[in-house]
């Protein structure tokens, strides 16, 4: 995939530290190929928990498609997952790791037939199955549909997202007649504007099992207007808002999304020809890490999925990249996730001081209502001064009413009511990313939530 231009490895070995790759990533912050909002955030936020939002998810991930007699084997080979029961109009959180037992990325995993599948979301996990595919022996065939900002085609495939109480409602009368009950995570298809619609049951915004449980709805691009006017028309008796780019953020930290990590790929010497079959350009080449969490080391920022939150995602009943090293730590005490809710006070200071003190001694601006400057962002959570964890997004909404992170942290200390200090800013005044300002780092006290802060 690298032949037409610098590949990873060449990147790597011209900028010599991945560490500064990644910190010091000079890209500009990650530009919205859709609103940001359509109305107000605000609004759009509280209607997931009240009416219904529906966003427009067509542009922001990218779909690999995989098509071919070994199409299984190939997931049963790389994926953490089970695959006992994997089907047609199957779905799956699809997790992929390095022989170390490290993350790659993650997606989701749709299962269309026996024999064709697609991943779907950032494309760390997608590379890394096309490079087996193409160095390996599987008689597998894989086809890219690029996220907007990455190509200058057409996508192939409209994606909406609606979530809330009166999803269901809206959806029963854009179709006209009742929906069929579907499982969490299972995936189904109905008929809207006369048009053919595939949808999976999950949820982006809210917490799942809740009211505000959604559906992923998608078909082809030709067919998305027709789809997104008969689900407004639908949604205006139930009070369907559109919901924009902030509030579809936001939403995720609500649901207690870990985001993405940072692929395990960048130092093992037996990856080296992986790193140079990537593209400099591509997704693991432009990465940008941010966050107080500094270690002198890369490999320090690698997780595996029980330092991510998904150990409910490793299963031992098939060999895959990653099982041995996976084993051996499986019995061990292992980061739990939490929510952690900060405390107002601290947060009005780092707004008070972002924006008025002097220029040497402000804190880092806290963009509001999503805190997040890095496409991985990564803080560091302490207690009596020992780093205890890492937090990840951050962002306000006004269904929490306050400033919350999703962060993983020693698990005697993942009990409600507990009380750590996250620290918010890069050291030395901040990394050379264009969307750091300079500043100084600053304590802000949060207290531990196991289920999320929403009122």
């Amino acid at each position: 995939m690298s032949l037409n231009g610098e590949s990873l490895q060449q990147k790597l070995d011209r900028v010599g530290d991945p560490l500064i790759m990644l910190r010091d990533n000079r890209a500009s912050r990650f530009k919205f190929p859709y609103p940001a909002v359509h109305t107000n955030w605000q609004d759009e936020q509280k209607s997931w928990t009240t009416t219904a939002t529906l966003f427009d998810q067509s542009h922001h991930m990218t779909d690999v498609y995989f098509e071919g007699p070994d199409v299984t084997r190939l997931l049963r080979d790389t994926g953490t997952n089970s695959f006992r029961n994997w089907g047609a109009q199957r779905a799956k959180h699809f997790v992929a790791c390095t022989a170390e037992g490290y993350m790659i990325g993650t997606a989701v995993l749709f299962g269309f037939e026996a024999n064709r599948v697609s991943l779907v979301g950032p494309s760390a996990a997608a590379n890394w199955l096309q490079y087996l595919v193409e160095t390996g022996d599987y008689d597998v065939e894989v086809h890219r549909d690029e996220r907007t900002a990455d190509s200058t085609r057409p996508r192939l495939t409209y994606r909406y997202e609606i979530e809330g109480p009166n999803t269901r409602a809206i959806l029963e009368k854009a179709q006209g007649r009742p929906l069929a009950d579907v499982k969490f995570f299972g995936m189904t298809e109905f008929t809207i504007a006369g048009r053919r619609v595939e949808a999976l049951s999950h949820t982006m915004a809210g917490v799942p099992g809740s009211s505000s449980m959604g559906f992923e709805i998608w078909g082809p691009l030709e067919d998305g207007p027709a789809v997104l006017d008969a689900l407004l028309a639908a949604g205006e008796e139930f009070g369907l808002v559109r919901g924009g780019a902030l509030a579809y953020y936001t939403g995720s930290i609500e649901s207690g999304y870990m985001a993405q990590p940072t692929p395990g790929i960048y130092t093992s010497p037996d990856l080296r020809g992986y790193r140079e079959w990537l593209p400099g350009g591509g997704y693991e080449g432009t990465l940008s890490v941010g966050g107080s969490f500094a270690p002198e080391r890369l490999d320090d920022f690698y997780v595996t999925p029980y330092e991510f939150g998904y150990d409910h995602l490793v299963k031992f009943d098939h060999d895959f990249i990653g099982r041995s090293a996976l084993e051996a730590i499986a019995d061990r005490p292992h980061p739990k996730k939490v929510w952690l809710h900060w405390h107002d006070d601290d947060v009005t200071e780092l707004f008070r001081s972002s924006l008025f003190d002097d220029p040497e001694e402000r804190a880092k601006y806290l963009d509001p209502p999503l805190g997040r400057y890095a496409r991985v962002q990564a803080d560091a959570v302490l207690y009596e001064d020992r780093q205890v964890g890492i937090s990840n997004m951050c962002g306000y909404t006004v269904n929490a009413r306050a400033w919350i992170s999703v962060a993983m942290i020693e698990p005697e200390l993942a009990v409600d009511g507990q009380e750590v200090v996250l620290l918010w800013g890069e050291e030395g005044g901040g990394t050379s990313k264009l969307a750091v300002e300079r500043h100084r780092q600053r304590p802000v006290r949060a207290t531990v939530r196991t289920s999320a802060p929403v009122h």
